[in-house]
């Protein structure tokens, strides 16, 4: 299998490597010929292209390599978000049309949506970029949860390790959940994580309103999550009324207290998870629920699985990988 890998001018070590190391792998332990070139666009000048690191990278392919190839990977996009220039939106259909998988892997989605391979279906990118791609592209649905979305065809994913997930699950669905697991084992890496798991990354939270009766009660109540907190307990607090400090909270926050301290709840009890041995039940009290059944159930709607399985996902990763 042929596989054509997309650079240009800044991308990140990281997004380029990516799908070079995992693909790569699949030939170095012998499990398939499956060949990688990296190529830049066409209209390009010649001369090598700089990493966001500065690495200079020369003897690059250019497009005429997607006539050949059988998957077709943009591994990123630049943050300036141009729209792929008409030339590459023709190359990336025309290779579509001859039957070559394409993969946007984080912002790599946006130049799969520029060609149109989207509209009407359902895609993913990074979390902190998925407003814009749903703005841009209207009749995309995108899933800013997802970790990433397979149609066949086309494959999607969200950002930096997601990326891993995706070409993955690209090597699953080729060659089998072994060849998968044995490539997962030599890099170090996860074996699966399901495309419709959530995103880890914390979601975007206003940053901290500095100083002030908001910051203090936010302050402390981050240090008093295992508490029964309620908007009239921060708002005493703050030393206002329960009316006051809700508007004020969310003309400084941009949300109410009660998401916010929601939020607060789950992300401390996703690094318990994570970082200790604490029974389920045990990490519900530390974080403020009534049962383990709430809290359960709320972090189920945040994470997109439940809180056993996120241990086993990230705790137990040593042990999956032995």
């Amino acid at each position: 299998m042929r596989i054509a890998i997309h650079a240009f001018d800044g991308i990140s070590m990281f997004h380029l490597a990516t799908p070079l190391a995992v693909f790569g792998e699949v030939a170095r332990l012998g499990l398939a010929d499956w060949q990688t070139v990296v190529w830049t666009d066409a209209e390009r000048t010649a001369g090598p292209i700089r990493t966001a690191e500065g690495v200079s990278l020369g003897d690059l392919s250019g497009a005429e390599v997607l006539d050949r190839a059988d998957v077709v990977v943009f591994g990123s996009w630049p943050t300036s978000f141009v729209p792929a220039a008409p030339s590459l939106v023709e190359a990336i259909r025309a290779a579509h049309d001859r039957g070559a998988v394409v993969v946007g892997l984080c912002l790599g989605a946006f130049p799969v949506a520029d060609a149109g391979l989207l509209d009407g279906r359902a895609a993913v990118t990074h979390w902190f970029h998925a407003e814009l791609l749903a703005r841009r592209h209207r009749e995309v649905e995108v899933r800013a949860e997802a970790l990433h979305i397979d149609h066949g065809d086309v494959l999607t994913s969200a950002g930096t390790a997601a990326g891993l997930d995706a070409c993955l699950h690209l090597v699953r669905s080729r060659l089998g959940a072994e060849a998968a697991v044995r490539v997962a084992r030599s890099m170090v890496v996860a074996p699966h994580r399901d495309g419709n798991q959530a995103q880890y990354l914390d979601r975007p939270v206003p940053p901290s309103p500095g100083v002030g009766p908001i910051a203090t009660t936010m302050a402390w109540a981050s240090d008093h999550l295992d508490e029964a907190l309620t908007v009239a307990t921060l708002a005493q607090r703050a030393g206002m009324s329960p009316r006051h400090f809700t508007r004020r909270f969310r003309e400084t926050v941009g949300t109410t207290p009660a998401q916010w301290l929601a939020a607060r709840r789950l992300d401390h009890a996703r690094r318990l998870l994570e970082s200790t041995d604490f029974s389920i039940a045990r990490v519900a009290r530390a974080c403020g629920f009534a049962s383990p059944v709430t809290f359960r159930q709320n972090f189920v709607a945040r994470h997109g699985t439940t809180p056993t399985a996120h241990r086993r996902q990230f705790v137990g990763l040593a042990q999956v990988l032995s």
